[in-house]
């Protein structure tokens, strides 16, 4: 299979509740490569890069995540991207 570039944009109660870090853990058991970043308007945005079925299942495992509080996830796919691995970015918090 082709991989394919998608992104996450995850809102609720997603972030100081170790998020990003279950986001990398996960991405890291599929294989995944990608980052994922909080955005300014308290939502934290995931771009992931790997075969549909994996990202389906990778979609669905985020909702798994403790103690973070889901209200929306919207999924987008963009052009294919490359990452090196699957990082966290901070931006200037």
């Amino acid at each position: 299979m082709v991989p394919r570039t998608i992104e996450i944009r995850v809102s609720g109660k997603v972030q100081k509740v170790g998020l990003r870090n279950c986001v990398r853990r996960i991405a890291g058991n599929l294989n995944i490569r990608g980052q994922v970043m909080n955005l300014p308007d308290g939502s934290v945005r995931v771009m992931a890069t790997a075969d549909p079925v994996i990202l389906e299942k990778f979609i669905s495992m985020i909702y798994g995540c403790p103690r973070a509080v889901i209200r929306d996830l919207q999924v987008s796919e963009v052009a294919s991207r490359h990452f090196q691995d699957f990082s966290v970015v901070r931006l200037e918090e």
